[in-house]
């Protein structure tokens, strides 16, 4: 599965896991991705969306 929205882009993020004595492991932050159902150039499309964009009325859902 895709792990960048289509729409805006957002993908995944890289950082640190600190435990309590302070020891970094790194670790990485996957956007929260769906596969929906949508109007792209005026035709129905499966594509890859973040829930943000899903949420902010974005993206034109098919039915």
């Amino acid at each position: 599965m895709s792990k960048s929205c289509d729409v805006c882009g957002k993908g995944r993020i890289a950082g640190n896991t600190v435990s309590h004595s302070n020891h970094h492991t790194k670790r990485v932050w996957g956007a929260n991705i769906k596969k929906v159902k949508a109007v792209v150039d005026g035709s129905a499309k499966r594509i890859h969306v973040c829930t943000r964009c899903l949420r902010s009325n974005k993206v034109e859902r098919a039915i």
